[in-house]
């Protein structure tokens, strides 16, 4: 009994061996960094790698049209037992950190939204005195993203208001076509004249662009690429993700503050500034934030330059900063705590940060709306950007992995970014 035991553990550990033998390029591929050649942990005594002939070269780490240039180092390696025994020989690419630089800018939001979005059902009164809902009877409901109106596509609520009326005056009926969520659908809607505005109307509200103020995230010096709030923006009466035709950012200006208490977030308060020093597009509206181009000039006081991304595994519990906007423009740092982190999440709730910075809690309560977006830094690491308050507890609020806003602005390959 003892010799077959020790031979299904000699069994094991040959298994074992030849396992590690065919990864070894993947387990050095997520160990090197462009200071180490060997590995870490407990394999640097037992298995030693010899690099040779590298090739330094840039690289685009992205898809969906934005990209975050690196550097990458493409080398030979041999691995060897003990520095002696050969085992193996490969090619691996090692790549440079990415670097961002943080923002914390108070910024204007305007956007257009793709199509036009019905946000509530209006009465229409009808030369009888009689209410109607002719686009609710039609099967019409809130939420819906109007597309096309008697085939012609549609941008502007003035567009969809003409529409039905020249349609309602030359048939007496309109082809709508809409999109609810994933599905796409056509219905007949039999618009009716209203007595107080003189024109064919079908009873709805809608709303085609939307506004507001939030923070700037970060800002890849290399492509000018931005990420900002750290949250997707919904239409504010319906609920729904606003799917974005076009919209830019600039500059705003924070002029007065809503403290935030139990039950109800505060607010900042501001307005537009007319002359930006900056500007950028909006390219994608997703669960972790906005992102786009930006054009113009991006400063935050507290880094001259562009300092490394934290990525999921190195986020923990204990004292960070956070950059944000209360007055004016001038971005300041205040001291939060990294209560919880919540590893293998993707969507924009990936840690609980508590604010203990004693004037911003004079000042705000804690976490207050417009504040979504301060990036957070942790050891020196860019790791993430508040995002939702606790309605609850103003001094606590969730943060977004930087990791994750990274993947949604560009598809970042996550072996990459381990």
């Amino acid at each position: 009994m003892k010799k077959r035991s020790i031979l299904l553990l000699i069994s094991l550990l040959f298994c074992t061996f030849l396992q590690l033998l065919v990864e070894l390029p993947q387990i050095h591929q997520t160990q090197v960094s462009h200071t180490e050649s060997n590995f870490k942990g407990i394999w640097s005594n037992i298995i030693q790698v010899e690099k040779t002939s590298p090739n330094h070269e840039t690289v685009s780490v992205a898809a969906s049209g934005v990209s975050h240039s690196q550097i990458s180092e493409k080398m030979d390696v041999a691995y060897k037992l003990f520095g002696i025994f050969p085992l193996s020989s490969g090619e691996v690419e090692v790549m440079s950190p990415i670097k961002l630089i943080p923002g914390g800018q108070s910024i204007g939001v305007t956007l257009q939204t793709k199509g036009v979005m019905v946000v509530g059902q209006a009465p229409v009164v009808d030369k009888n005195g009689k209410n109607s809902f002719p686009a609710k009877e039609a099967g019409i409901q809130v939420g819906d993203i109007l597309l096309k109106i008697e085939n012609q596509e549609v941008k502007t609520d003035q567009e969809v208001s003409n529409a039905i009326n020249l349609a309602g005056k030359q048939k007496g009926s309109v082809n709508v076509l809409f999109k609810r969520q994933d599905q796409v659908v056509e219905k007949t809607v039999h618009p009716i004249f209203c007595v107080e505005t003189g024109r064919y109307r079908m009873g709805l509200f809608v709303r085609d662009e939307a506004a507001g103020v939030g923070t700037l995230s970060f800002l890849d010096p290399v492509t000018n690429l931005y990420g900002a709030l750290g949250h997707v923006i919904t239409d504010a009466d319906t609920n729904q993700k606003i799917e974005v035709y076009d919209g830019k950012i600039i500059a705003s200006t924070i002029y007065a503050i809503e403290k935030g208490k139990r039950g109800h977030p505060g607010e900042k308060i501001g307005s537009f500034v007319p002359n930006s020093i900056f500007s950028g597009t909006i390219e994608k509206n997703t669960m972790t934030g906005i992102f786009g181009k930006m054009s113009g000039r991006i400063e935050n006081p507290y880094f001259k330059e562009a300092i490394p991304v934290g990525w999921e595994s190195e986020v923990k519990v204990g004292p960070a900063k956070i950059y944000t906007v209360i007055q004016g423009e001038k971005i300041e740092e205040f001291a939060v705590n990294i209560d919880r982190v919540m590893k293998n999440r993707t969507d924009s709730k990936n840690m609980i940060v508590r604010v203990t910075d004693p004037r911003l809690l004079e000042v705000t309560g804690g976490i207050i709306q417009g504040m979504s977006g301060s990036p957070i830094v942790q050891d020196g690491k860019l790791i993430g950007a508040v995002t939702h308050v606790f309605v609850n507890d103003s001094q606590r609020g969730y943060g977004v992995f930087i990791q994750n806003m990274l993947n949604d602005s560009s598809q970042l390959d996550k072996k990459q970014a381990a």
